[in-house]
């Protein structure tokens, strides 16, 4: 037995004498209902999309955040699937936007879900956050719509970094045990909506240079990864998402960087019409 593991099993064979029953349902969290009426009063889409679904935590299992925007909520089940009875893989509860938002969305996260904001919620550490900021950074708006013409841009690299480098201090001063992982941006197609193509390798340039000084932080190249999966499958013309099997791939290759932080084995992801068809009677019912 791994030497956490026997340590929570100490406290928590100490601790039952005292107060069996609210140890076990705050440890183990078996049926949190306060917990899963907070998740789901998070956000619209925590009741009815599965990547959305509440995610009971599961003692002794690491537990993983993932924080980004639409790709990653794209390949968040394929995540989970590939790590499957060896982490608990929560997600955010909203599209993570730009890098103006993360600290708030964070902040909302947490006290939302964990003590002692909310009695008798989670009080867990997280062991690993993957997080990701770029791609609505670099988007041009106009009246709150995609607009490369006549937009502004949402954040200059200046901002960019700036905002990169206050994200990393306040995930370290919050979260101090765990281990951080950046996703670099994926690629900008040729043709895209309020987006140039090539803004994408910039962003991730100031990205890297800010990641230079925190040699701790792993780095899932996920722009590099994507460039041949959006030859295959971007999801149309000039569309920075994916069809399935490109979220699939890129949920594999997180999960990949995720063991091995972890120092655990990945199990085989299913196929996209396994995934899908769990989608289907989720979001049926």
């Amino acid at each position: 037995m791994k030497r956490r593991e026997s340590v929570k099993w100490i406290g928590l064979l100490g601790l039952s004498f005292f107060a069996p029953i609210k140890i076990a349902g705050a440890v183990l969290y078996n049926g949190c209902k306060i917990c899963k009426e907070a998740w789901i009063g998070l956000s619209k889409f925590n009741a009815s999309r599965y990547q959305f679904r509440y995610i009971e935590p599961t003692l002794n299992l690491p537990k993983v955040f993932l924080y980004g925007d639409s790709i990653s909520i794209g390949y968040t089940e394929y995540v989970r699937a590939s790590l499957e009875n060896k982490a608990d893989v929560m997600r955010l509860h909203v599209n993570g936007n730009s890098s103006h938002n993360l600290v708030n969305n964070m902040e909302v996260f947490k006290k939302a879900l964990f003590q002692p904001y909310l009695k008798d919620g989670w009080n867990f550490e997280w062991d690993v956050i993957h997080f990701n900021v770029g791609l609505h950074d670099l988007k041009y708006l106009a009246d709150n719509k995609l607009n490369k013409e006549a937009g502004i841009q949402v954040s200059s690299l200046e901002v960019y970094e700036s905002n990169l480098n206050n994200i990393i201090s306040y995930l370290k001063n919050t979260y101090p045990k765990a281990k951080l992982i950046f996703a670099t941006t994926t690629p900008v197609p040729d043709g895209a909506e309020g987006r140039f193509a090539g803004d994408a390798k910039k962003y991730n340039k100031v990205a890297l240079k800010v990641l230079k000084n925190h040699s701790d932080i792993i780095i899932n190249d996920l722009y590099t990864f994507s460039i041949p999966l959006q030859k295959t499958y971007a999801e149309g013309p000039g569309n920075v998402h994916y069809q399935s099997e490109g979220s699939r791939q890129q949920g594999i290759q997180t999960a990949k960087i995720i063991s091995e932080i972890l120092e655990i084995e990945p199990v085989a992801c299913p196929s996209v019409e396994n995934i899908n068809a769990k989608f289907k009677a989720y979001e049926s019912q």
